[in-house]
């Protein structure tokens, strides 16, 4: 069987099918919630159109409530199956936008609009995989069933209802990740860490008035920095005022060259006898804060070399000690890794200080599939406590891992390597898909190796023919999954 020559037939058709789905902006929408659309009106209307396509090309359909979708394929008696999971929820499109991003355009061999990459194009690809099964009435061991989500861009509630009233599959993947194959998924930890108006354990070596035996010379007054949890801050705000105000412009030149040192843009104003510094990084997704500038954290390192007030102290050096140009846990005596997953890797995306409200910093950790949460959470806890720091309850997500003899894994690799000439190496990765919510999930595309993503961001665009080819491979990977021989998951 040519795949690619039968994706070539029905090229039109589903860019055709892909333009009408690109142009519903389905951005989850509190505000238009209701009965039989959840997640609001306009990812109604995207579940609404996937399931219209199911109708169309002869597939058996459900649709759970609004929740979630599927069509199935197959007429095996046995309510086993394999899975492929699209999600059909966007994330806003802001940003400058060279072409509108809910009206698909056309450019050097891209196709540009929100969703392109993740996840619509990479959906309706694999659609057309299973598509082209149907058409070409080839026979299959086990039922197929593509399941269309609505809320994976922020909590996945669709997965979860959908666990509530369907049997799992055998085995499945979803095209929303990276080729060749990811297998594996970092466990997550998203927690406030709060400060108290004291600490308790005198150890600690906090510059307060009795230490120091004068006034503390600076007083924080707010700092502020990013606001996305799982986001490396890019930006970030502290106003301060001193003992003595004409120290203002002394401090505002000693961060000049702070800055200018660290190679770092930032600020200083002088505004009604108050100093306000501002520190400008660079942004980058939790799961890789290596890659980006934490602005917040650059910021917080130049203040932490004065005297404050107490309190203030207390959040400076504890964020300072155990945070800074530290994205693997070691000062916080939680780095991990293992072969599997990889290294342990912490962000805060979301700091602030107040002396009359909330003083806190936010953690997004992701941690190896072989490591416990709990081991973690004490480590921190033990450490945070020196400084009057306490731990909220934290939303915790367990690691997710298909072992590299699963069945599933070399059928993948060998269509992979097949129909690419590439390496099918097994990859993991600190986010999260809905391979999670399966058992025997993986991720399997659709961003090649050494290719750009701008998923989330402005002029979001796929490749036209990583696209085709994904489809192709799509088709082959579900055709022979529906024909493999699977344990059944318990």
């Amino acid at each position: 069987m040519n795949w690619q020559d039968e994706v070539s037939k029905r090229k039109e058709s589903l860019f055709q099918d892909l333009y009408g789905l690109l142009r519903i902006p389905s951005v989850k929408d509190g505000q238009t919630s209701e009965p039989g659309a959840p997640m609001g009106k306009e990812i109604g209307r995207a579940l609404d159109y996937m399931l219209e396509l199911a109708e169309r090309d002869g597939f058996r359909k459900a649709n759970l409530e609004g929740y979630v979708g599927y069509a199935e394929l197959g007429d095996s008696e046995s309510d086993d199956y394999v899975a492929v999971l699209g999600h059909l929820d966007v994330v806003a499109a802001t940003g400058d936008w060279t072409s509108p991003p809910y009206e698909p355009t056309m450019r050097e061999g891209k196709l540009f609009a929100r969703g392109a990459m993740d996840d619509k194009g990479p959906t309706l690809a694999a659609y057309y995989g299973m598509k082209m099964i149907k058409e070409l009435g080839l026979s299959l061991q086990h039922n197929v069933r593509f399941i269309f989500g609505t809320d994976e861009e922020s909590g996945s509630r669709c997965m979860a209802r959908y666990r509530e009233t369907e049997k799992l599959p055998l085995a499945g993947f979803t095209p929303d990740a990276d080729f060749p194959i990811v297998h594996a998924e970092k466990g997550q930890i998203n927690t406030r860490i709060v400060l108290g108006k004291r600490t308790s354990d005198p150890s600690v070596a906090v510059r307060t008035v009795a230490a120091q035996g004068t006034a503390a010379s600076w007083r924080l007054l707010s700092f502020f920095g990013g606001g996305t949890a799982n986001m490396v801050p890019e930006s970030a705000r502290a106003v301060l005022t001193a003992v003595e105000t004409e120290r203002l412009s002394e401090m505002a030149a000693a961060y000049s060259l702070y800055c200018e040192s660290r190679g770092r843009k930032g600020a200083a104003r002088i505004v009604a006898e108050q100093l306000v510094l501002s520190m400008e990084g660079k942004a980058a997704h939790g799961m890789e804060p290596e890659l980006g500038i934490n602005a917040a954290l650059e910021l917080v390192h130049f203040l932490v070399a004065h005297s404050f007030q107490e309190e203030a102290e207390r959040f400076l050096r504890c964020v300072d000690q155990y945070l800074f140009e530290d994205y693997a846990g070691e000062a916080l005596g939680i780095a991990f890794a293992d072969e599997i997953s990889g290294a342990l890797t912490i962000n805060s995306g979301i700091l602030q200080f107040e002396p009359a409200g909330e003083s806190f910093f936010h953690i997004n950790l992701r941690y190896p599939v072989t490591d416990e949460a709990s081991r973690i959470l004490e480590a921190i806890a033990e450490r945070v406590g020196k400084y009057g720091f306490v731990i909220e309850p934290p939303l915790l997500k367990k690691g997710h891992h298909v072992a590299k003899d699963h069945p599933m894994i070399g059928i993948l690799q060998r269509v992979y390597q097949e129909m690419t000439g590439l390496a099918p190496v097994l990859l993991s990765t600190g986010g999260g898909t809905y391979a999670y919510h399966i058992g025997n999930g993986v991720a399997f595309g659709p961003l090649f190796p050494g290719k750009t993503s701008l998923a989330h961001q402005a002029d979001e665009y796929i490749e036209v023919d990583d696209l085709l080819l994904s489809a192709a491979m799509y088709a082959r990977a579900i055709y022979e999954l529906a024909n493999a021989e699977f344990h059944e998951q318990k």
